[in-house]
């Protein structure tokens, strides 16, 4: 094929036109043409081409064969068809300036769509726990002007704990330790900010401090906790808040992790190693992952997720919290590979735990205890015996609550007044929040003929020796 023949694509629509004139141009309407016309059959089709959002003439005249041969010129005669050719040539130009005009708002609509991101007015009025899952019309036009407007969303959580320690001359010792993550404002009540975070983030507290966007710090309290979604909500009053933090911040906006597809673009924000927030970026690297160590399925994205983002959110490019991250569920030998829990799956359960009675940890001296003896069910004792996560009480001690309650020697403890508990550790810190002589519901497994059943008992804390 000669080169004089081709075309160059134009990316909205018609070919673009060349300086120099092209052969085979429309046809002329002349009285006297020297050569025979030759009609072309088949008119241009259009092609779309959803990788560019544009549209390309097929190769058309790749089909052409060489022009044909000038025939000798013949006696003047008047040419035939002229106005018919004359219509059809005005028929052409008008589905062309249609086409194109289409083709020019199509591709308007999809640039903007492609680079226009809708986000929801996040601010919400003191007196609800409801979480706001909805979003706007306030168009976004980059992942900046999304971490602009969920910023003031994300906190910073200091965990101040004592941890103890075996030691082989004295025995155990204790210390304080400290360690940080990540939160996010997903509501208020009358009196107070909600924030969820992960369990694992205030797991052991002695005291909790939230830092907002403003640099402010503000102790908090733990609402409630969901060790097996490694889920908790903390509270922080709303009387201790001054008028210019309160301003500064936002209630995010929690969008629907059903809809997300792989290959979607996530954004993470949270307290990376303790430094201050940071933003990572990259895309849903698959859904519906499963782990060990988590009753539940999880987002994989490759952001980087480190330790201080636990707890902190991962948006999608609507800027709306599609999950809450957690830097315990990955391996520290793999790269790209963080995982966050989806937050549709979560929502019932966050919706019950901001609606929890906000505890308050009450001095060691007037804490009461259940009077037993008792030890974290293994995993090797849940795999063979088929037994359930929880403390196995091992003995109960005569005239305490829990014998004159009546709870049964191993049995499992799994909850205390709807906390679950998976381990000693955690029935320890739950007790921390009750004097002796309060009641507590008490969810327990019995073994009955070679397996478990779930009861609850009630019992009445007794006084703990000093």
């Amino acid at each position: 094929m000669n080169d004089e023949y081709n075309y160059e694509p134009y990316r909205y629509g018609g070919p673009q036109q060349n300086d120099e004139p092209q052969k085979n141009d429309e046809p002329q309407f002349e009285e006297e043409p020297q050569v025979e016309v030759v009609e072309e059959k088949n008119a241009p089709q259009f092609e779309e081409e959803s990788s560019t959002y544009a549209y390309k003439y097929t190769n058309y005249y790749e089909s052409i064969q060489e022009p044909p041969k000038q025939e000798e010129p013949k006696k003047k005669e008047k040419k035939k068809g002229g106005f018919r050719k004359f219509l059809a040539a005005v028929a052409c130009g008008a589905i062309f300036g249609l086409t194109a005009s289409g083709v020019f708002m199509a591709s308007n609509a999809i640039l903007g769509s492609f680079f226009g991101i809708e986000y929801g007015d996040a601010k919400k009025e003191v007196g609800t726990t409801q979480i706001s899952t909805n979003s706007g019309t306030t168009t976004i036009s980059n992942t900046a002007d999304v971490v602009d407007n969920v910023m003031p969303s994300v906190v910073s959580i200091t965990n101040m704990s004592v941890q103890e320690v075996q030691n082989f001359f004295y025995g155990t010792t204790q210390y304080e330790s400290e360690s940080r993550g990540s939160g996010i404002i997903i509501g208020q009540n009358d009196s107070e900010l909600l924030i969820v975070t992960n369990y694992h983030v205030v797991e052991g507290s002695k005291t909790l401090t939230v830092t907002f966007i403003d640099d402010a710090n503000i102790e908090a309290q733990i609402k409630g906790t969901d060790s097996d979604r490694d889920l908790a909500i903390v509270a922080v009053p709303l009387a201790n808040i001054d008028k210019t933090t309160i301003d500064s911040i936002k209630v995010a906006t929690l969008g629907d992790s059903d809809k997300l597809r792989v290959g979607e673009t996530t954004i993470a924000i949270g307290n990376a190693l303790g430094y201050g927030q940071s933003v990572t970026s990259g895309i849903v690297s698959a859904l519906g992952r499963t782990l060990d160590d988590y009753a539940g399925e999880l987002i994989q994205t490759d952001a980087a997720i480190n330790e201080g983002n636990s707890g902190g959110a991962l948006l999608n490019a609507n800027g709306e919290v599609i999950g809450i991250n957690s830097a315990k569920l990955y391996g520290e030998t793999v790269e790209s590979m963080g995982y966050a829990i989806p937050i549709s799956d979560v929502i019932d359960i966050l919706n019950e735990l901001m609606n929890r009675e906000t505890k308050t940890k009450v001095a060691e001296s007037e804490r009461g205890g259940l009077g037993i003896i008792g030890q974290t069910v293994s995993d090797a004792y849940m795999q063979a015996l088929n037994m359930s996560a929880g403390v196995l009480v091992s003995e109960v001690i005569e005239g305490s609550g829990a014998d004159a309650a009546g709870l049964p020697v191993n049995s499992i403890i799994t909850g205390i007044n709807g906390t679950s508990i998976d381990t000693m550790e955690e029935l320890q810190e739950q007790l921390e929040y009750y004097k002796a002589g309060e009641t507590v519901e008490l969810t327990i497994e019995v073994p009955i003929r070679g397996g478990y059943t779930e009861e609850t008992v009630e019992v009445t804390l007794s006084k703990i020796d000093q």
